[in-house]
């Protein structure tokens, strides 16, 4: 394993330091496994370059579904958010907490990748459908 010196803002490595905590886990063992992540994220060449605040994680199912990064929240909860219940973008970064360009690139992210995202939501509204 090799050694690299790595100045970190304090904001960010205080905050870095916390997720490590409640992760139990070292900071250096959570930059590693940050780094890595993010790493195999890209060698999987799943997130689209034009939009820096999406990434794809294991859903449910297992098969990766496109999140707000460093958040959890799916693409597909923001674009139902606005589309089915008719919330505005300011009324959606208040209901869950995010700011108002990301909402705003969830849903250009939404525009950009229709298809996959409607058929996530075909796909969980059967689910839904089949538990009833």
């Amino acid at each position: 394993m090799s050694r690299y010196a790595l100045n970190l803002p304090v904001q960010l490595k205080q905050e870095a330091e916390q997720w490590a905590a409640k992760q139990g886990v070292s900071l250096n063992q959570f930059i590693l496994w940050a780094v890595a992540e993010k790493v195999g994220a890209l060698k999987q060449q799943l997130d689209d370059l034009r939009f820096p605040q999406i990434t794809y994680r294991p859903g449910a199912s297992g098969q990766p579904v496109p999140v707000l990064r460093g958040t959890g929240i799916r693409v597909q909860t923001i674009v139902v958010a606005n589309r089915n219940w008719g919330l505005s973008v300011e009324e959606i970064s208040t209901e869950y907490g995010l700011n108002q360009t990301q909402v705003k690139e969830a849903l250009a992210f939404y525009q950009a990748h229709q298809q996959e995202i409607e058929m996530d939501l075909a796909a969980e509204q059967s689910l839904e459908s089949a538990n009833v």
